[in-house]
């Protein structure tokens, strides 16, 4: 009798067991809901259960704001060299070859022309899965001559910033991106085009120091960490408590360092809307509001 509340093993012999595959479901950071990963690339890496905005890849922001058939690639074959030997826990070399692989872009930037309900513009998009969409040589010299190519073509620039800050292998090569983005942006300020500057989380340092902030218009998304050094550092220096969601999308737009604050999913429209403002030209196509699935 006893056996018969026995499991029996007869027939399990070199059975696998089976396993979920690996990204299938995603944990929001927020809210901690399970998230079927179909649904919230689809979504546009925005949780629907809580709203929250993850990061979202330079290829993911191609894909939400430029129009079907205009995106063309411009200055994708450069790549960063290691004039320094760098090495720290790992070679820089190695460092770059694992974030090429993982991310089959050459560095922390995609750079091209395309449209926006219309609207001619150049777009550069940063990458943080790319060494934390740091900034090098390479990423400042990506980002120049997209302001060259915007006043050649008369078009307006737009730049999503999503980084930790300067790229410290590269060392001074890396700081000098700062001085050489900003003055090169008063190029764009001559010629009468606008520049958009959009920050994502997160904007930090070397960043939000320069080119990130220079904006005619400075656009957010929601609770987005924007700041120059880290919250934790700022208290450990002061040794203060820092203000209930300090260096947040929310807290910079109410001390006055950012324009607006934009839903990922309604930002191409906004944008169609701030070129139309600034160029006097209609949007050729009727915005619809992306629909969650």
């Amino acid at each position: 009798m006893a056996n018969w509340f026995k499991r029996s093993k007869d027939g399990l012999e070199g059975a696998e067991k089976r396993e979920m595959p690996e990204g299938v479901w995603v944990k929001c950071n927020n809210c901690s809901q399970a998230i079927y990963s179909r649904k919230l690339e689809r979504n546009f890496q925005v949780c629907p259960e809580c709203d929250h905005h993850m990061r979202l890849s330079a290829s993911g922001y191609i894909a939400l704001l430029a129009d079907d058939g205009s995106w063309s690639s411009l200055f994708a074959n450069l790549k960063s060299i290691d004039p320094l030997g760098f090495k720290d826990s790992k070679k820089y070399v190695d460092r770059l070859t694992a974030s090429m692989k993982k991310t089959g872009n050459n560095d922390a930037i995609q750079t091209g022309e395309c449209s926006i309900f219309g609207h001619p513009v150049v777009l550069s998009v940063m990458d943080f899965r790319f060494l934390g969409g740091s900034v090098g040589s390479v990423l400042g010299e990506s980002l120049a001559r997209a302001i060259d190519f915007a006043v050649e073509t008369n078009r307006g620039l737009i730049v999503i910033s999503c980084s930790g800050g300067m790229r410290m292998q590269e060392g001074m090569f890396s700081l000098m991106q700062m001085a050489k983005t900003s003055s090169r942006l008063t190029k764009l300020s001559r010629a009468k085009l606008p520049f958009i500057s959009i920050l994502t989380d997160p904007t930090t340092g070397g960043t939000t120091a320069s080119f990130s902030m220079l904006g005619d218009l400075n656009i957010a998304e929601p609770n987005a960490l924007i700041g120059f050094a880290g919250p934790r550092v700022i208290k450990q220096t002061i040794g203060q408590d820092l203000p209930e969601g300090f260096q947040r999308s929310e807290f910079l737009l109410e001390h006055g360092f950012l324009d607006q604050i934009v839903h990922r999913h309604k930002l191409k429209e906004h944008l169609a809307d701030y070129l139309m403002l600034f160029t006097g030209k209609q949007n050729e196509i009727v915005s619809d509001d992306v629909k969650n699935s």
